[in-house]
């Protein structure tokens, strides 16, 4: 019983380019509060989105690297662009179990598509690599999936423009094309975007459903821990949170994809 209890109370670690992770941080925290969580944000390079593979996975292998040194029963890679370029590395090089937000998104839509026409959007580097569309296609080949690069809802979210007029306009010229292929699921392939969700919804009507990827691998995380008999049961979470650069910066603007407070946050060398 004391092994056991010793094992679940290690920590989850969670790490994104920068700010975005946190709304998966958020979601897991939520559906797991007595989980320890440590946080991971490269400040120092973000974004990931319009970097190369070979760049983006030497990033992710230091992060993983020390996320592991701190004892971390599990990683989350919360970023959508480091999923899909990296994941498969670091399963190899990580003595930890890994899981990215493309699984656990993928999973989900398909659950929920009725005619089996997915829409994905993200950054240039998660829609080029079209690992949703190649993780989908897994499981069902008969999906038909269409993918959309909007580089302009990153920005939106980090100035606060969430909702408006302007903000539902730029949602609408970026989704049009695939609200025209008749998509009836539409998961948002990068973690900025659920804050954009109640305008993106607005947008393009209630009959599409929406994949919050947040939400989706919180549920992944909480299955696989149950899995492996690691949930921990006791106690309240705790959380650290560790960036690559600029941690007042982080401090403050991690409040508005984080639902708690952020207190303290330290500057890692890797």
């Amino acid at each position: 019983m004391r092994e056991k209890q010793i094992k679940s109370n290690k920590p989850i670690g969670i790490f994104d380019s920068g700010f975005g992770g946190l709304t998966v941080m958020s979601a897991i925290s939520k559906l797991l509060p007595k989980e320890n969580l440590i946080y991971f944000g490269d400040s120092a390079h973000v974004p990931y989105g319009s970097k190369s593979k070979k760049v983006v996975t030497n990033f992710t292998v230091n992060i993983s690297k020390f996320l592991e040194s701190k004892g971390v029963k599990l990683i989350v890679v919360a970023c959508n662009t480091a999923s899909a370029f990296s994941l498969n590395t670091l399963k190899k090089v990580i003595n930890v179990p890994m899981i990215g937000v493309i699984e656990a998104g993928s999973v989900v839509a398909l659950q929920n598509t009725k005619n089996k026409k997915i829409g994905v959007i993200g950054t240039e580097g998660t829609v080029k690599s079209n690992a949703y569309a190649k993780e989908i296609k897994k499981h069902d080949r008969k999906i038909n999936c269409f993918s959309k690069a909007c580089p302009l809802f990153v920005p939106l979210v980090e100035e606060g423009w969430n909702k408006g007029k302007i903000t539902e306009e730029i949602i609408s010229v970026y989704l049009k094309e695939l609200v025209n292929k008749k998509i009836d699921t539409l998961i948002l392939g990068c973690t900025h975007y659920p804050l954009l969700k109640g305008s993106i919804q607005k947008v393009i009507g209630k009959k599409i459903k929406i994949i919050d990827s947040a939400t989706a691998i919180a549920m992944a995380v909480k299955n696989l821990l149950k899995k492996n008999n690691q949930l921990k049961n006791f106690g309240s979470g705790k959380y650290e949170f560790y960036v690559s650069d600029d941690p007042e910066k982080f401090k403050n603007l991690g409040s508005k994809f984080f639902d708690k407070k952020i207190n303290k946050v330290i500057k890692v060398e890797l």
